[in-house]
């Protein structure tokens, strides 16, 4: 059943779909960690583009923590989502809770994988936006919706595996979505992995120092 050696051969095989981005100054990889950033750093190694982080945490409905109110992300973006807040009546001192504690885990692995870096501007560039996986797709919503206020010229969601729910509402999220397989029915992303092991921390700095020398050189930050 599986598709997938480990997250290095997904990103291998997922650079090869996105080879009309390869060389080009304007474009930029963004990983959603910790998994999408073995991904993220085959590919960026092969279009010869720089790698960062983009860090989003889902602002879930308590009690129904799967469905999204909202998002915060890197860069200090908030995101709320009007279509369940509005008929959900949620308060907005709910919302505050919600997101002061998601703020706390945000601001604890952008110090871990960034240390005092900005994250880097993305006005007016093609942001190729990458994880490992796509069950619901939820996360990867929240971060493209985070993304947007940013101001990036394109936004492209790229993922090995996705259900076909999910790589069907991305396709209407951001302006391009490529998933390698959507297999129905889907399970979860860890399926279809040989190797699925967990992405430490430690291994996100290596994979993003890593790329700073292998790519483009260090990335240049935004304020």
């Amino acid at each position: 059943m599986t598709a997938f050696r480990d997250r290095t051969e997904a990103g291998q095989k997922l650079a090869e779909k996105l080879t009309q981005f390869a060389g080009r100054s304007d474009v930029i990889v963004l990983a959603l960690p910790r998994g999408g950033v073995p991904v993220a750093f085959e590919i960026a190694k092969a279009l010869k583009a720089p790698l960062d982080v983009f860090v989003v945490r889902k602002l879930g409905v308590p009690g129904h923590e799967e469905l999204a109110m909202g998002a915060i992300a890197s860069g200090g973006v908030a995101v709320i989502n009007d279509s369940v807040v509005g008929p959900s009546h949620i308060p907005l001192r709910v919302i505050q809770a919600v997101a002061a504690g998601e703020l706390k885990e945000l601001n604890r692995r952008d110090r871990v994988y960034r240390g005092d870096r900005a994250l880097p501007d993305v006005r007016d560039r093609i942001v190729i936006l990458t994880d490992d996986g796509m069950a619901t797709g939820s996360t990867m919503r929240a971060a493209v919706a985070a993304l947007r206020r940013l101001g990036p010229a394109r936004t492209v969601v790229a993922s090995p595996t996705a259900s076909p729910a999910a790589c069907a509402e991305l396709s209407r999220e951001a302006d391009e979505c490529v998933c390698i397989m959507t297999p129905d029915p889907y399970y979860a992303v860890g399926v279809w992995y040989d190797d699925f092991s967990q992405t430490t921390d430690q291994e996100v700095r290596e994979l993003l120092e890593k790329a700073s020398i292998e790519t483009n050189g260090p990335l240049k930050r935004g304020a």
